[in-house]
C-alpha cells in the first residue's frame, strides 16, 4: 500500500521561509516521478514543481521557478520542498504527488495536503 504523508505546513510572514516535507511508503520514489501540487481556495489545483525518479531532474511552475526548490532523500525516502520569498499568493494546501511525467501529467497517489499560510 502506498502512502504519502507531508508535514511541515505552516502561518509565515511574506518573505519568509517553510520547508515541506513528504514520507513516501510502499513505493521507491526513485522509480517514479514525485512532486507537489496546490490548491487554492476556489481555485483548481496546480502543478508546483517535481523531480524526475530517474536522473533526479526537476521541473517547477514559473510562478516558484527562483523560489522553491525541490529535493529528495532516497535512503530516507521522503521528498521536500524548500520554499523562499513567500508571498501571499502562495497561500494553498499543498499536496504530495507521485506519478509519471516530468510535470507529473499522470497522478497516481497523492497525500492529505498541508496548509500554507502566507500572511502579508
Amino acid at each position: 500500500q502506498v502512502q504519502l504523508v507531508e508535514s511541515g505546513g505552516g502561518l509565515v510572514q511574506a518573505g519568509g521561509s517553510l520547508r515541506l516535507s513528504c514520507a513516501v511508503s510502499g513505493r521507491p520514489l526513485t522509480y517514479f516521478t514525485m512532486g507537489w501540487f496546490r490548491q487554492a481556495p476556489g481555485k483548481e489545483r496546480e502543478f508546483v514543481a517535481a523531480i524526475r525518479g530517474s536522473g533526479g531532474s526537476t521541473v517547477y511552475a514559473d510562478s516558484v521557478k527562483g523560489r522553491f526548490t525541490i529535493s529528495r532523500d532516497s535512503v530516507k525516502n521522503t521528498v521536500a520542498l524548500q520554499m523562499n520569498s513567500l508571498k501571499p499568493e502562495d497561500t494553498a494546501v499543498y499536496y504530495c504527488a507521485q506519478g509519471y511525467g516530468s510535470n507529473l501529467a499522470r497522478v497516481d497517489y497523492w497525500g492529505q495536503g498541508t496548509q500554507v499560510t502566507v500572511s502579508s
